[in-house]
């Protein structure tokens, strides 16, 4: 398993419900989330990461052409196997930005990705988690598979 990548993107929305919106870089609130995303709170679902591998395929598969926060995703990391993540593991994003784990994948509903695209990515490949140490994280920052 290839243990480190890059941060292809960050993408945040004030609400949920909506599709986000790529930044350039953001601030990662420790216990709570991304200052300014609608999903910030103190629950377990604060961030949610995807492969951007994940994004390239279904567009191949399905002939779309769906980019940054199209998939309702805060962040696409590049070049980073994340499919044998699981609740506990941590990801580090940038030089200080620790995320962990907390589940992988949701419960499948009409949300506005699958209404708007007609395929959703997160009810299996998204992982959800919890702001474990804050910091700033940018676009083509380093992303890395802690070790237990």
């Amino acid at each position: 398993m290839k243990k480190s990548g890059r941060v292809y993107s960050i993408s945040v929305s004030p609400h949920r419900g909506e599709l986000k919106k790529e930044v350039p870089e953001a601030v990662f609130i420790e216990g709570m989330g991304i200052e300014n995303d609608g999903h910030a709170g103190d629950w377990g679902r604060q961030v949610t990461c995807l492969s951007f591998e994940s994004l390239q395929r279904v567009n191949m598969e399905k002939g779309l052409k769906m980019g940054p926060g199209d998939f309702a995703e805060n962040v696409l990391i590049e070049g980073l196997d994340l499919s044998p993540l699981g609740p506990g593991s941590k990801i580090r994003l940038g030089d200080d930005v620790i995320l962990e784990v907390t589940q992988v994948g949701k419960e499948d509903h009409p949300s506005i990705v699958t209404r708007t695209f007609g395929v959703s990515l997160l009810p299996k490949e998204g992982l959800f988690c919890v702001v474990v140490t804050g910091g700033k994280v940018k676009k083509g920052d380093k992303a890395a598979v802690l070790e237990e």
